[in-house]
């Protein structure tokens, strides 16, 4: 028996008894992220970083010259997921910081949640210069949207297969964990108590999103379905919708038509600037 058969078999048992405890250890399942080793073709990228340490502890990596593009990796992610378009942002001009999350890489904290993600933006914002770019995978990408409601300023932003609603990521994993509705609904519950927002407010529906941005979602993608871009892109009125016919979850983040949409918005709001002025 494998440890998700071992954890179900629990769950589907103890949860209709001790709903709470069964819900306490569920959150803090949910909320401890692993530590994953960089792939071999991270490698060089990291070598050539720069590792720079923001106030409250936060650890990031920096590369390039120019204007600043803030990245958030998502759950148990790596700043040099993004290696591909790093290297590209860096040699079209580029400054790119890559943040390592709340209890990911160097960055201190033992838990980390959407809101966690969305303060540590905002903090690494308010040391950088003003942001030409933020782009966000998958949670770093909610987390984005987040943070950009709670003052987060940027001239562009960009999510990369990200969820649009917390509560169905939450309900997803107690599914997933087979909870019962009683353990089901402590766990939200408690969660809701750690990131002090209810999980229903945690919805693009109910966000202001008032910059050019881009959505990037592929069809194949197992762990966040793509049904999410739509939401996203509906609730964001000046969004460019780009749905890949493959790419999974992360090997979405190379795909060059990606990339070539990075470069085109940030491309466009420069140019947009500079007639304005």
């Amino acid at each position: 028996m494998n440890t998700l058969s071992w954890v179900r078999g629990v769950n589907g048992t103890l949860g209709w008894f001790a709903p709470r405890l069964i819900a306490s250890k569920m959150r803090l399942a949910f909320m401890t992220p692993r530590e994953l080793p960089p792939r071999d073709w991270e490698l060089p990228l990291l070598a050539s970083a720069e590792r720079i340490t923001l106030r409250f502890g936060l650890s990031a990596l920096r590369w390039g010259q120019g204007p600043t593009v803030l990245l958030m990796h998502g759950w148990e992610g790596r700043p040099t997921q993004f290696a591909s378009l790093i290297t590209a942002l860096v040699e079209a001009g580029y400054t790119v910081v890559s943040l390592d999350g709340p209890a990911h890489g160097r960055s201190p904290g033992r838990e980390a949640n959407v809101v966690l993600f969305a303060r540590a933006m905002l903090e690494a914002a308010a040391e950088l210069p003003p942001l030409q770019a933020v782009i966000g995978h998958s949670m770093g990408g909610a987390s984005a949207m987040l943070a950009i409601q709670l003052g987060l300023r940027t001239e562009t932003l960009v999510s990369i297969a990200a969820p649009a609603r917390i509560l169905g990521v939450l309900r997803g994993f107690a599914h997933h964990v087979r909870m019962p509705p009683r353990a089901r609904s402590a766990f939200i519950r408690q969660i809701e108590q750690d990131v002090g927002i209810q999980a229903s407010k945690l919805d693009v529906a109910h966000y202001q999103l008032d910059m050019p941005g881009l959505i990037v979602h592929a069809e194949d993608d197992n762990f966040v379905p793509v049904k999410e871009s739509q939401l996203i892109h509906d609730a964001w009125f000046d969004s460019r919708l780009l749905r890949l016919e493959e790419g999974g979850h992360q090997r979405v983040l190379a795909d060059p038509r990606l990339i070539e949409g990075v470069l085109a918005l940030l491309a466009g709001r420069s140019l947009q600037a500079r007639q304005s002025a």
